[in-house]
């Protein structure tokens, strides 16, 4: 796994204790260990937190298939939807990413959350995002 993408995780992620996990055919899987920092009611999960999980499976799903295609592009996200399937339990929530389209300007990722097996989603998130070419100063 690489130490410069677990490196490279945001602040929100690394303050919800999020961590590249794994690489499923080379796209990294995010966990989340369950605390009170990202409870809900009383031993679940609260849905921004799985959102945004979910959120961090996709951008790293996006900056790896950009770095396949030689690309350092930005990104912004455009629209996200997340369908909510079953609540998290207190325990270890996994997250990862699948780019469905890679245009010149657009992608679309969709991502799933799991904690007992990938085929379980807890959660599932479908997120639009712009790519902008870096400008050269």
């Amino acid at each position: 796994m690489s130490s410069t993408l677990a490196r490279s995780l945001p602040p929100y992620a690394l303050a919800l204790d999020m961590s590249v996990v794994d690489e499923l055919n080379g796209v990294p899987v995010i966990g989340m260990p369950f605390a009170d920092r990202v409870q809900g009611r009383p031993g679940f999960l609260h849905g921004g937190a799985i959102s945004g999980l979910l959120e961090m499976a996709a951008v790293a799903a996006i900056h790896r298939a950009l770095r396949e295609k030689g690309s350092d592009s930005a990104i912004k996200q455009v629209n996200v939807t997340i369908d909510f399937m079953r609540g998290g339990v207190g325990q270890m929530t996994y997250a990862m990413g699948e780019v469905t389209r890679l245009g010149r300007t657009m992608a679309n990722v969709e991502a799933r959350a799991w904690q007992e097996s990938r085929d379980k989603p807890i959660a599932m998130g479908y997120m639009h995002y712009l790519i902008k070419a870096k400008r050269e100063v």
